[in-house]
């Protein structure tokens, strides 16, 4: 076959792009292999490009971190600041309980005291109606000269003579210390006050006010009333 053959079948062969699918001749046989080496055009045989922006992620600009890691560090400190502010002002349970302790037993000290119109060793108390009944003792807020609360002789025998009463660490009625206790701090407060029953007749009483404070700033305060039900009872 010569050349010219070849040449004049490919200008008069299928378009660029098409093959015979039916070769009649040996030039159209030539012309069907070199179209077969040739990629197909069209369509469906383009080349799929993605479009722009397709295909990637946009991440996090370095200074957005840093902003990010600042402001989440502001707020731990802050955190952080705020329990250990409530860690140190915060009293320990155990010494809440053993200022709870100390002070019921001081207020039931002080309200099993007798509330007479005179002083228990008054000549009158078993029998004066007022104070105006008294020998020369009437009972009135503190105690009386030479009253303590350790005294052997004369001992604190009334509840208003408790009245100012302050304890600083932690002592019997015989004056023993309490070991592990000298911290704390127990202060009385003995206060006229009328009770009023539901048929609106008032009643004198005191009222009782015992503060204990210790370690840690910890500090309870308990309240009670002691009426006078037995005015002549020295017991």
């Amino acid at each position: 076959m010569s050349a010219s053959v070849v040449a004049h079948a490919s200008r008069t062969g299928p378009a660029p792009g098409r093959c015979s699918r039916a070769p009649t001749s040996a030039a159209h046989r030539v012309l069907r292999a070199s179209c077969a080496s040739v990629p197909a055009s069209g369509p469906a045989h383009r080349a799929r490009v993605p479009a722009a922006g397709v295909g990637r992620q946009r991440g996090i600009a370095l200074i957005e971190a840093i902003v990010f890691i600042v402001i989440v560090s502001i707020a731990a400190a802050a955190v952080v600041g705020a329990l250990q502010w409530s860690v140190r002002t915060s009293p320990d349970p155990m010494i809440r309980k053993q200022l709870l302790a100390i002070a019921e037993a001081m207020i039931e000290e002080v309200t099993q005291q007798p509330f007479t119109w005179c002083d228990p060793t008054d000549a009158n108390v078993a029998t004066a109606g007022s104070a105006a009944g008294c020998a020369t003792l009437p009972e009135a807020n503190g105690p009386e000269a030479g009253e303590s609360r350790y005294g052997v002789t004369r001992p604190f025998n009334n509840v208003n003579d408790y009245d100012g009463f302050v304890m600083n660490g932690v002592r019997n009625v015989l004056n023993d210390e309490i070991a592990g206790l000298e911290a704390c701090t127990v202060t009385v407060s003995v206060q006229p006050a009328r009770l009023t029953d539901a048929a609106g007749l008032a009643a004198a009483a005191l009222l009782v006010t015992v503060t204990a404070t210790g370690p840690a700033n910890a500090r309870v305060v308990l309240q009670a009333y002691r009426s006078r039900h037995a005015p002549n009872s020295a017991y």
